[in-house]
């Protein structure tokens, strides 16, 4: 299942190999720097306590009228123009702090990332788009979120708060050196370290994405970490260089081959193979047993 919305550093690409890489056993999926939401609309609802977090407001408010409120938003949407003058007011009123009902202010954030250049939400992208063609999706996206947490925290706080042993945490934050990427959001330095040291620290398992860059490397080659390299195409790059590869980090604190393992022992075969030719030639920069 897709998305309703794009997103900057959204995982539509990525969203397979992050996947096929999940513990073989959980009961509780958060995802703590929600966005797009691409890789909670592609895993398999149903089977465990699902949560999305995001700390920016308008995006979590716009879940949660996604979630509560389909048809109230799309006739907000309804009639939206397609302009850069109503662009422009739009974002200067979200940005004034005006108090808002929810759900005109999830309209207005919606209109933003659907008709700003690559969901960047600062600028008109000037492109054809109908509002009307978005409503399947936010009625699809309404059904599957109906039994998951909307969250709106900081990350410390809300892995401090959902970890468990049975805990899966997926966090995919703001890159390194792209922090200014994302309104609203604030990460830093600082946050990066933050992250790093709560993860680290967790009785339950997670999965991380990141850019590939010499920090993010030193702040996770620790005792018990697995560092693997992969990439998918630099969306952006495409206009000038085909082909293209962003390179990236997928970083776990247990084996990300577990799940695989456990296809192969119930005789899974289909799904066997499909995680196989995935997962064939994994590339590990940093893995480390931790000591007892």
């Amino acid at each position: 299942m897709n998305s309703f919305m794009s997103w900057i550093g959204g995982k539509k690409a990525l969203r397979d190999e992050i996947v096929v890489r999940f513990p073989a056993h959980y009961s509780r999926y958060i995802e703590v720097f929600g966005g797009g939401g691409w890789v909670l609309f592609h895993k398999a609802p149903g089977k465990d306590f699902e949560v999305y977090n995001d700390f920016n407001p308008n995006l979590t408010n716009l879940y949660r009228c996604v979630r509560d409120h389909p048809d109230e938003l799309c006739d907000e949407l309804r009639y939206t123009l397609n302009s850069r003058t109503d662009f422009d007011h739009i974002r200067e009123t979200l940005h004034t702090k005006t108090d808002i009902p929810n759900i005109k202010r999830a309209a207005y954030f919606y209109q933003l990332i659907r008709e700003s250049y690559a969901s960047g939400l600062d600028s008109f992208a000037s492109q054809p788009h109908s509002m009307w063609n978005n409503f399947p999706l936010i009625h699809e996206a309404c059904r599957r979120l109906q039994k998951v947490v909307i969250e709106n925290k900081d990350f410390e706080k809300l892995i401090k708060q959902y970890d468990r042993p049975e805990s899966f945490f997926y966090c995919d934050p703001p890159y390194y050196e792209t922090e200014d990427y994302y309104e609203d959001v604030g990460f830093t330095e600082k946050d990066h370290e933050r992250l790093a040291n709560c993860l680290c620290s967790i009785q339950g398992k997670f999965l991380l994405s990141y850019n590939d860059c010499p920090r993010i490397r030193e702040l996770y080659s620790r005792p018990g970490i697995i560092i693997e390299s992969t990439s998918r195409l630099n969306n952006i790059a495409q206009r000038y260089e085909a082909g293209k590869q962003y390179a990236e980090l997928l970083i776990s604190n247990y084996d990300t081959a577990e799940w695989l393992e456990s296809c192969r022992q119930m005789s899974l075969f289909d799904l066997f193979e499909e995680s196989t030719e995935i997962l064939k030639g994994r590339k590990f920069v940093w893995k480390q047993e931790k000591s007892e």
